[in-house]
């Protein structure tokens, strides 16, 4: 007797469930009663050794991989460790990927960033510009990473036949963040520094760079519903989506709106209700001046993000400072 297929019962693998993205996933999936979870730790299943991804997936059979695991950084890491986060970030797609196709799963969700389009590209940022100029040198290694990831996915789709998907996203955060002063994204930085300010009664703080760089950035429980939002039209052979993949296996995932980072900064200053002046320490590099996704692809498909800048950082405040002040 051959087993029905339904929402509830599918198979699905989230590979780097302990990040910030993957607790957010595991966390949506969860609230919608959607799919059998499949989980594995670092310690229980190294995704940079192709043998034991193969043989895992081969085993487990899961019917869907969501693929987060990476290693992340902001501008200080990146540009420091280059070799790491090519390394990493290429073996771990390259082995997931190859393996799907190995093990004949149907459904791979991969996750990009939007850091890999080209530095000075057209605004806002059309899927179609990846590849049309220099990429931003600050992330570069990262950036070449992910590129590959991606391309492998496309290559699948249009010589075997798959329907391999990358959703890129825009600047996240949110619960989970890495709020490390020396490998964190700005947003974590920016919050951190702010929230200690008060407490030690700065009456400044360093800004990196000029302050003027514009970024886009997406509460990260916004992504898990796009992702979500995917998933349930890809399982269902949705004929619009499909379309997309043939013509380009990338959707990008954002909320269209940006604001300079010294505008984020003083948007957290206001909501901590502190005085504070900010330094900009020219010293260290802005990276990419302008830098927002346009979303009219997964718009067309009916997704939208759902949580305001200010919502998601009053969240995300109270988060950090319940599990990092105590």
């Amino acid at each position: 007797m051959i087993k029905k297929i339904t929402n509830s019962n599918l198979k699905i693998f989230i590979a780097g469930h302990n990040g910030m993205v993957g607790r957010s996933i595991v966390r949506y999936f969860k609230k919608k009663n959607f799919g059998k979870l499949i989980l594995k730790s670092r310690k229980q299943l190294n995704l940079e050794n192709y043998k034991k991804v193969n043989k895992f997936l081969f085993n487990q059979k899961p019917d869907i991989i969501i693929n987060c695991a990476g290693k992340v950084g902001g501008i200080l890491a990146n540009s420091k460790f280059p070799t790491e986060f090519l390394n990493e970030n290429l073996a771990i797609q390259t082995n997931l990927i190859n393996s799907a196709f190995k093990n004949k799963i149907e459904h791979f969700i991969n996750l990009g960033s939007s850091c890999i389009y080209p530095r000075h590209s057209k605004q806002p940022i059309k899927e179609k510009y990846l590849l049309t100029s220099v990429l931003e040198k600050t992330n570069e290694a990262y950036a070449l990473a992910k590129i590959v990831g991606l391309k492998l996915c496309e290559y699948y789709n249009s010589q075997k036949n798959k329907s391999y998907i990358t959703l890129m996203p825009c600047n996240l955060y949110g619960p989970y963040d890495n709020f490390d002063p020396k490998k964190s994204h700005f947003i974590p930085a920016l919050i951190r520094k702010i929230v200690h300010s008060k407490l030690n009664n700065f009456s400044e703080i360093e800004i990196w760079g000029t302050g003027k760089a514009k970024r886009e950035i997406m509460h990260v429980d916004d992504l898990a519903s796009a992702i979500y939002f995917i998933v349930k039209k890809k399982v269902s052979k949705d004929t619009k989506l499909l379309k997309i993949i043939k013509n380009s296996s990338l959707i990008n995932v954002g909320t269209g709106y940006e604001l300079s980072i010294k505008k984020f900064a003083k948007t957290i200053i206001k909501i901590e209700k502190v005085k504070l002046s900010l330094i900009y320490n020219k010293n260290y590099p802005d990276g990419m001046l302008r830098k927002v996704l346009d979303n009219k692809i997964i718009k067309s498909l009916g997704w939208k993000p759902s949580i305001s800048t200010k919502v998601g950082l009053k969240a995300t405040i109270k988060w950090y400072k319940n599990n990092y002040l105590r």
